[in-house]
């Protein structure tokens, strides 16, 4: 049964969805934004095993802010031995994730069901 708890934060809501742990990034996601999200995010992302989603289905803009926590994100799941998947399909953040190399290591899927049914962890090289 999916969990539908109030926002963390204007840009962050945590819930859980069939066994993940599902980021729900919402809004601007600048500096300011990263500053209030990167505390739940290390909280969420610190247990042994997670299976981790990060959608930014919500997200209306995306700096290297952003970047910075969904490295973080990825980096903290698996040095913890989780699985983590992203889950984008606005064209500017898509493009930013593209032409930083993120969308190599961490490969956007289109839903959020896409990235629940999805068995393999987003691990690629750096």
């Amino acid at each position: 049964m999916e969990q539908h708890p109030a926002p963390l934060t204007r840009h962050l809501r945590v819930h859980r969805v069939r066994g993940h742990t599902v980021l729900e990034f919402r809004g601007e996601i600048d500096i300011v934004a990263a500053a209030e999200i990167a505390p739940y995010l290390d909280v969420a992302t610190s247990r042994p095993g997670s299976l981790v989603v990060l959608d930014l289905t919500h997200v209306e803009f995306f700096d290297c802010s952003g970047l910075r926590l969904l490295y973080r994100a990825r980096t903290r799941v698996l040095d913890r031995d989780g699985r983590v998947q992203l889950v984008c399909v606005h064209p500017l953040t898509l493009r930013v994730l593209r032409v930083t190399g993120l969308s190599r290591i961490l490969p956007p899927l289109p839903t959020l069901d896409a990235a629940l049914e999805r068995p393999e962890a987003a691990s690629g090289s750096v």
